[in-house]
């Protein structure tokens, strides 16, 4: 299934142990280049944690007020288990000036 920039994606993610997983929201950001490589931000609803707070969360189809955090992940498309929605052009805008910041472009 072709993923688009700027969907909201769940997907396994895990802990910095990498001993388990839980099902957490990511947006795409891009697609790398080899086939089925997605780079993905993740999201969070700890926004003490978040580097960039979504303003219109419940439109992109979050349950509660969340954020990004500062990560860039690439993940096979393939661990995707479900599109939830799209972030807003106004969050997409903030999001491109914060990934412009990250990576000093």
């Amino acid at each position: 299934m072709p993923f688009s920039r700027n969907e909201l994606v769940l997907l396994p993610i895990p802990f910095a142990d990498l001993g388990s997983m839980k099902v957490r929201p990511a947006i795409v950001v891009g697609h790398g280049t080899w086939p089925g490589d997605l780079f993905v931000v993740p999201v969070t609803s700890q926004l003490a944690n978040a580097d960039l707070a979504l303003t219109h969360w419940a439109e992109a189809g979050l349950n509660v007020p969340s954020g990004i955090k500062g990560q860039i992940c690439t993940v096979e498309d393939r661990l995707v288990r479900k599109v939830v929605g799209r972030i807003t052009e106004q969050d997409r805008s903030a999001l491109d000036s914060m990934l412009r910041r990250w990576l000093q472009l």
